[in-house]
């Protein structure tokens, strides 16, 4: 490999010049993939952009590079300690980076949970989490106070207490928290829906492996995405392929399934006319562990904890 060669292999993603619509053929195979400028795949190689108008759509919501020459981001690094954590945690299947909503119990009942997130556990199944912060500040907690916690752990969401055995400055702000007692298993709720915006690959109909082009998803349940196409990529109650990332903290997960299409609507207000689309899809045959990765990045997106805390039945 010559020096010039060496230095554009390690040109980070950012120094890389995005494509021009020019440079992407209508009706013709790609020559190479085309990936976001984060290095999400938009369209594999041998993908065919079918018309103008989806061309225009990919470079409307996306910046598009070439795949072979984006260099992309290095995988996140799992923590080891998630899997050797005390029992309690492992019943609950808890992780490291667990989202978390932390209240005091005393005066709980109608109070709001604050974010935090599980950054250690010990042999003696305590537990170590963030600060919780509101409005910018830490939440008041004092040592020997008892809290009450609703964890999502990898199976299910739990309620728990806990006492505050210290809190902690250096070398960030953190809780010492005893071992969970009280533990219950929260039935989960599948109706909240959040805001989202990351590429969405689909393929017409139920078989093949190929994906035909990209879509941009708007809004995401724990069951489904609301995405917006170019067009109008399938029929109510038809079947499309879809492939999406799902990013939470450093964690990514990769979801490659079949949806329904269960609502369209036309964003130009003209039924059957060409123009942008807007689809809701039912992912129906999630794997349990793509489900949860669904929950999480719905739940990781509440403005207001308390939504998802609340009354969960």
């Amino acid at each position: 490999m010559t020096h010039t060669e060496e230095a554009e292999a390690e040109t980070p993603a950012a120094e890389i010049a995005p494509l021009t619509p020019d440079a992407l053929p209508v009706g013709e195979p790609l020559a190479w993939p085309v990936v976001d400028r984060d290095g999400t795949l938009l369209l594999d190689r041998d993908t065919v952009i079918v018309n103008e108008a989806e061309r225009a759509f990919l470079f409307q919501h996306f910046t598009p590079h070439r795949g072979d020459q984006l260099v992309p981001q290095a995988a996140a690094e799992t923590g080891a300690a998630g899997n050797g954590g005390a029992a309690g945690a492992r019943d609950m299947h808890l992780t490291i980076g667990a989202l978390m909503g932390l209240r005091p119990q005393m005066g709980a009942s109608g109070a709001p949970m604050h974010p935090c997130r599980l950054i250690g556990l010990a042999p003696n199944d305590a537990m170590f989490v963030t600060l919780p912060v509101a409005d910018g500040r830490p939440v008041p907690i004092t040592p020997s106070e008892n809290v009450e916690i609703v964890a999502i752990a990898s199976q299910a969401v739990y309620r728990f207490v806990c006492t505050v055995e210290a809190l902690c400055q250096s070398p960030l702000g953190y809780l010492v928290l005893s071992k969970p007692a009280n533990i219950r298993r929260l039935r989960e709720r599948s109706s909240i829906r959040v805001r989202a915006q990351f590429a969405v690959r689909y393929g017409i109909g139920e078989e093949g492996t190929q994906y035909d082009g990209v879509a941009l998803a708007r809004g995401i349940s724990a069951l489904g995405l609301s995405v917006s196409a170019a067009w109008a990529v399938g029929k109510i109650g038809e079947r499309l392929r879809v492939a999406f990332e799902l990013r939470s903290g450093d964690n990514v997960t990769s979801i490659e399934t079949s949806a329904i299409v269960r609502n369209l609507q036309s964003e130009s207000g003209a039924a059957g006319a060409l123009g942008h689309a807007v689809l809701g899809l039912e992912l129906d045959r999630l794997t349990p562990a793509e489900q949860m990765a669904m929950k999480v990045y719905v739940f990781d997106r509440q403005d207001d904890v308390l939504y998802w805390t609340g009354s969960m039945r």
